[in-house]
C-alpha cells in the first residue's frame, strides 16, 4: 500500500459559484471526495489554506515548502500531491523543485473547471496525480495536468481555458498517463543539488518584473527600485534585449545591490547575449543575470530564492547564478 498526502491550498479545483464568479472555498477532503483513489493507494489529506492561486504570497509558498518538508519526514509517506490553482502553479512548484532534496515525489494538480461541474476535469487530474505520486521516484517536483506529467522547472501555464494548460515551450514532458498507469520517459531529469530550506524570514525581499516593449522606457524599473525591490526580472523582447537606457538602470540598480534577472517574452528558447545597443551582451555586462529558459514567473522564484538563501549582493548573485545554471541534465530512467 501507497501513502500519499494530499495537501489542499484552494484553487479552482477547490471552487464554487459564488453569484458572479468561482471562488476557493472547499475543503481537501471534499476535492478529494470527486476522484477515485488508484488501486493500492491510501491518502491522507492536509488542508493548508483556501485562496484563488492569484492572491497567493511568498507567505503562502513558505508555508506549503515548510509543510511539505514536514510531511516528508515521516518515513512511511511514499509521496505528496498539492492541489493548487492554476494561476501561479508554475510558481509554487518550481519554489519547491529548488529545495527538493526527497526521493518521493511532490505533484502539483488541479483543475480549469470548477469543483462541481458536470464532466470538470478535476477528479481526473487528481488521480493522475495520485498516480504519478505514488509511482514516480526522484523526479523531483511534477506538474501533472491534462493526462501529462511535467518537471516543475521551466513549466509554464498556456492556455487560459483549456484542459491542456501547462506546458514547457523548451522541453518535453516527463511522461503521460495512459489507461490507469504512468508511461514516464525513457530518461529523465538529473536533480540538481538543492537550496538549503530558508530561515524564518521577519521581512519578505519584495521581487518585482517589469517588461520591455516598444516606447518603453526604465520608469517603471526604477519605480520598482524605488518602491524598495530587493530584485527585478526584465523581460526583454527576442533573445533578452531592451534599450540602452535600459542598461543604464540596471548598471545603477545593481550598483545600489538590486540583483537583477533577464528573461524573455517570447514563449521557448533560452535568452543569449547576442546583441549589443540595449540587448542581452550590454544588460549582462551591466550586472544582469540571464536566466536561461526560466521565463518570467519562475525567474522571479530564482531571484527570491536567491535573496532567501544567500547574504550581501556578490553572494545572491552567485546564487542565483547557481540557480539558472542547474537546468538538469538527462539520465536513464530506472522507475
Amino acid at each position: 500500500m501507497k501513502h500519499i498526502v494530499v495537501i489542499g491550498t484552494g484553487g479552482t479545483i477547490a471552487s464554487r459559484w459564488q453569484g458572479s464568479g468561482y471562488a476557493a472555498e472547499a475543503a481537501g477532503s471534499e476535492v478529494l471526495a470527486l476522484a477515485a483513489i488508484p488501486e493500492g493507494v491510501e491518502v491522507r489529506v492536509v488542508d493548508l489554506f483556501t485562496v484563488n492561486s492569484s492572491q497567493l504570497t511568498t507567505a503562502h509558498q513558505l508555508r506549503l515548502l515548510r509543510t511539505v518538508h514536514e510531511v516528508l519526514g515521516d518515513p512511511a509517506v511514499d509521496g505528496v500531491v498539492v492541489t493548487h490553482g492554476t494561476d501561479t502553479m508554475e510558481e509554487s512548484a518550481f519554489f519547491l523543485d529548488l529545495y527538493h532534496a526527497d526521493q518521493r515525489p511532490v505533484v502539483f494538480t488541479g483543475a480549469q473547471m470548477p469543483l462541481d461541474t458536470v464532466d470538470g476535469d478535476a477528479a481526473g487530474n487528481l488521480y493522475d496525480a495520485l498516480l504519478a505520486a505514488a509511482t514516480g521516484r526522484d523526479t523531483g517536483v511534477l506538474i501533472v495536468f491534462g493526462g501529462l506529467v511535467h518537471a516543475a522547472r521551466g513549466t509554464l501555464k498556456k492556455h487560459t481555458l483549456d484542459a491542456q494548460a501547462f506546458a514547457d515551450p523548451s522541453g518535453k514532458p516527463l511522461g503521460r498517463v495512459k489507461f490507469g498507469e504512468v508511461a514516464w520517459a525513457s530518461r529523465l531529469p538529473a536533480r540538481p543539488e538543492p537550496l538549503p530550506l530558508p530561515d524564518a524570514v521577519t521581512s519578505i525581499p519584495r521581487v518585482d518584473i517589469v517588461t520591455h516593449h516598444v516606447d518603453a522606457d526604465p520608469v517603471l524599473f526604477e519605480a520598482a527600485v524605488g518602491a524598495g525591490a530587493q530584485g527585478v526580472v526584465l523581460v526583454g523582447t527576442g533573445a533578452g534585449n531592451a534599450t540602452p537606457q535600459f542598461v543604464r538602470a540596471v548598471a545603477r540598480a545593481v550598483e545600489a545591490g538590486v540583483l537583477v534577472a533577464l528573461s524573455t517574452r517570447v514563449a521557448a528558447g533560452p535568452v543569449a547575449p547576442l546583441y549589443t545597443g540595449g540587448g542581452a551582451v550590454d544588460l549582462a555586462e551591466a550586472g544582469a543575470v540571464l536566466t536561461g529558459t526560466l521565463r518570467a514567473g519562475q525567474a522571479r522564484i530564482a531571484v527570491l530564492a536567491g535573496l532567501l538563501s544567500a547574504t550581501g549582493p556578490a553572494e545572491q548573485t552567485a546564487q542565483l547564478r547557481r540557480i539558472v545554471a542547474a537546468a538538469p541534465a538527462l539520465k536513464t530512467a530506472a522507475l
